[in-house]
């Protein structure tokens, strides 16, 4: 009778390390409707990405380019699940927002190539309308929207939603402060009408509608780090705003010009999603608050996703991971895996199938 009951006790301790394996092992995820929506009723689930494949997909990912740590974070994720599902990855990057053309090659190429399916992270919203060829293998739109009524599923988050989570964090840190004078917010939000520059300014106005803050100046650039800081530089011998909201590149950039000239402590910065500099400046109380909305895990999904649909899943719709507010703290490293790519990281431009 002891022996029955040691090994009940044994198979009951399998059984919750088996479970609590399970569930580790699923992703918490967001259904977004309506689809490409700016505003979004939200259903939390838990998502099972696949262990096998029922044959070695030959994939295609094409990118707006790989310069700064957020596209980095979305190849690492997509090199990650396709090495973890011995699949065959090819990734291009087109070089910029501002190269259409270029990316309109690589889609054809894809398209001519013995790939399976394609993930396109879109240099424009209405691409596809520029093409003039035949589209004739499924297409996951990848991080960035894309308006096709042959393209009914977006691994990503909601823009709008990271811009109004910014936003928020400072209407709600002035409305503390009580301030007798309108404060000066100054925007640095990316590349013009791509990407989603244009919803996370949308986002971010709505949440300080009804507030005392003034957005007093509205820059746009492509992600480089040089155009930022000559940006800031006119910016700053302009005025001095009290907020300077921006990419994780011209944050990263305004930390350094801010050192330069003594203004850290008198402009507060807010990044629109998180890099490794810009989660070093919340250590550091340099930064005072990011978005994040975990770029290592987007890449991850794409690939399930896409592997889902080719062994016969139907749409997935808008779906991507929660966006996470981050303030400055003393958050754990390791809650940041699905976030950021691991610092020894290169990008990586193809991975083989598995022999």
């Amino acid at each position: 009778m002891r022996r029955l009951i040691y090994i009940l006790i044994a198979c009951l301790g399998i059984l919750s390390l088996f479970a609590k394996a399970t569930a580790a092992s699923a992703w918490t995820l967001e259904l977004r409707t309506p689809y490409n929506a700016k505003i979004q009723t939200i259903k939390t689930i838990q998502y099972t990405p696949l262990s096998s494949t029922q044959k070695p997909w030959r994939i295609c990912a094409l990118v707006p380019h790989l310069k700064d740590a957020y596209w980095i974070g979305i190849d690492y994720g997509l090199v990650s699940q396709a090495r973890q599902l011995g699949i065959h990855l090819e990734l291009f990057e087109a070089g910029s927002y501002y190269s259409k053309n270029q990316q309109l090659k690589q889609l054809k190429n894809c398209l001519n190539q013995p790939f399976d399916a394609i993930l396109l992270g879109a240099v424009d919203p209405n691409l596809l309308e520029s093409y003039s060829g035949h589209i004739n293998k499924p297409i996951v739109a990848l991080v960035n929207r894309l308006d096709s009524a042959i393209v009914t599923t977006r691994v990503g988050v909601n823009w709008y939603q990271m811009g109004w989570t910014a936003g928020h964090f400072i209407a709600q840190t002035v409305q503390e402060s009580s301030p007798s004078i309108p404060v000066k917010l100054a925007l640095l939000t990316g590349p013009k009408s791509v990407g989603g520059s244009d919803l996370v300014e949308q986002g971010l106005f709505d949440a300080i509608a009804n507030s005392p803050i003034q957005v007093s100046s509205i820059l746009h650039a492509d992600n480089n780090r040089d155009l930022y800081r000559d940006q800031l530089h006119n910016l700053l011998n302009d005025y001095i705003p009290d907020y300077i909201l921006g990419s994780a590149v011209a944050i990263e950039a305004a930390i350094g010009s801010l050192q330069h000239r003594n203004l850290t402590e008198q402009i507060k910065l807010v990044s629109s999603y998180l890099s490794p500099a810009i989660l070093r400046g919340l250590y550091r109380h340099k930064v005072a608050f990011s978005s994040d909305d975990q770029v290592v895990l987007q890449g991850k999904l794409a690939i399930d996703i896409m592997v889902k649909q080719l062994e016969g899943a139907y749409s997935f719709g808008d779906i991507g991971p929660q966006v996470q507010a981050l303030a400055q703290g003393d958050q754990q490293a390791n809650t940041f895996k699905y976030s950021i790519a691991p610092a020894d990281f290169y990008p990586i431009y193809r991975v083989s199938l598995k022999n």
